[in-house]
């Protein structure tokens, strides 16, 4: 009985997440498993989360961190809506100790997300990399609206999802600083943990600016359908506070060098010393176990993605032109020596064409734990960039894209592939992408008709769509 229940089980679940890539059967195996230990890795309740190593190695000790909002939470809020609840579930269990964790940093509102941690208290030791990094709340923030933008789930914003991103919102309030019209942020440490304690880190800043931007759009929506009593009950929120989230997210500041065309990762960023990534030994990796963390941070040298992340997540913030060639400079200073780095900068190579270069990264990310490529798999797999290696193919490859203004992709195919499909869930549906040399084909297999874009023109999903792989979608 306990065997057939599994069996459904895992057929329920293949059946949503179903991904195959073809022609090349070893890194088909490696997703399939890498998906695989996402399932076995995760919480099934809302007490509990996804440590940074699964349930595979002591690695971290078991501790969650941004990792699950921004690398594992997207694979399950698009093939297992349960899952996903219960991730965010667990956030808002904590959020009373955000409130507290907030105080105790000086900020007199708002719930600051502890960069480290399992019951909820901050665990990290070390708080120019850990606690510095105020961009968690941020993170956990736009989990919750990317549930909603791929569910419609209105519902569970009233229950919970809306009180979190509210309360994110007023920590930047409580945080930044106006200066000459515009909204700062200072002395925060970004997702590159080789440049910490800055001001006006790119991505902490955009992610503060969609933060509020959402925390009034939530409150609208949910007012709109009746149903903003509890959330105005619970945290005191008023139609003046909305407009001032607003009123800030339109003047949070932005880096960008007119000179270079490109988003500095901070205010001090391009001052520094270019440290020469090509030129590092391979013995000399990763530089933190071989470098004092203060020489790293007078270097322009990343771990990983940061601004490039950024782009990803919040595309519309920035012309393609200016994340082109962010991607060009930053590619120059990026180490990798982070897991959380190939697929991102894999998933951006795709989307400004340069499908090859995006296939070189993705093989690093896809294989990293069976290769032990990062010489540390003993520690534990590493669970973040198996849901980047998904990422890679829904996000790079298939150019899926979950936006406010609906469902969009623009796919392309490697040519050392014949193809690869992949399954997802879209509010009320389940799709399938299937990608061929020739053809890109979805199809509606479960649910109501939906709008697509597919290579920046409309379509309408009533059962399937087949239409020639678009020419120079990449290189």
């Amino acid at each position: 009985a306990l065997y057939e229940g599994q069996e459904r089980y895992l057929d329920a679940f293949w059946d949503t997440c179903e991904i195959d890539v073809y022609g090349d059967g070893e890194l088909n195996r490696a997703l399939t498993y890498n998906v695989y230990q996402l399932l076995q890795s995760v919480t099934k309740d809302r007490y509990g989360n996804i440590a940074a190593k699964g349930l595979s190695g002591e690695g971290y000790e078991g501790h969650y961190f941004w990792d699950t909002e921004m690398y594992i939470l997207p694979f399950f809020t698009l093939t297992n809506r349960e899952i996903a609840r219960n991730l965010i579930g667990y956030r808002y269990q904590i959020l009373e100790n955000a409130r507290e964790n907030a105080r105790q940093m000086g900020h007199k509102q708002g719930a600051l997300y502890p960069w480290r941690t399992i019951m909820g208290s901050e665990c990290s030791g070390y708080f120019p990399s850990g606690t510095a990094a105020y961009h968690i709340s941020g993170d956990v923030a736009y989990s919750v609206v990317a549930y909603y933008l791929a569910s419609g789930d209105l519902e569970f914003m009233e229950q919970c999802g809306a009180e979190i991103v509210v309360e994110t919102a007023r920590l930047w309030m409580d945080l930044g600083c106006w200066y000459q019209g515009k909204f700062h942020i200072n002395e925060v440490t970004g997702p590159d943990e080789y440049t910490c304690m800055v001001n006006n880190n790119y991505y902490t800043n955009a992610l503060a600016k969609y933060n509020l931007i959402w925390a009034a759009k939530l409150y609208g929506r949910l007012k709109e359908a009746g149903k903003a009593d509890g959330l105005a009950e619970r945290t005191g929120l008023t139609d003046g506070e909305a407009e001032a989230f607003v009123k800030t997210a339109e003047a949070v500041f932005l880096p960008y060098d007119e000179e270079l065309g490109i988003n500095p990762q901070d205010d001090s960023f391009l001052q520094k010393k270019l440290w020469d990534v090509s030129a590092i030994p391979e013995e000399d990796k990763p530089l933190l176990l071989h470098h004092h963390p203060l020489e790293l941070y007078r270097y322009q040298v990343c771990k990983q993605a940061d601004t490039v992340l950024a782009h990803f997540i919040l595309e519309e913030e920035e012309d393609l032109e200016t994340i082109r060639k962010s991607y060009a400079y930053y590619e120059k200073v990026t180490t990798h020596d982070s897991s959380l780095s190939s697929c991102i900068f894999s998933i951006m190579a795709a989307r400004l064409g340069m499908v090859e270069k995006a296939y070189g990264y993705f093989g690093d990310s896809a294989k990293m734990d069976l290769y032990n490529a990062h010489k540390n798999t003993k520690d534990g797999i590493h669970t973040a960039n198996m849901g980047g290696s998904y990422m890679g193919i829904v996000y790079g490859f298939g150019g899926l894209r979950i936006r406010e203004q609906g469902l969009s992709l623009r796919p392309c195919l490697p040519k050392q592939w014949e193809g690869y499909h992949f399954r997802f869930l879209y509010e009320d549906s389940v799709i399938e992408v299937r990608i061929s040399r020739e053809t890109c084909a979805v199809t509606l297999l479960r649910g109501t008709e939906k709008e697509i874009v597919i290579y920046d023109r409309p379509y309408v999903l009533r059962d399937r769509i087949e239409i020639p792989m678009e020419q120079g979608a990449g290189d």
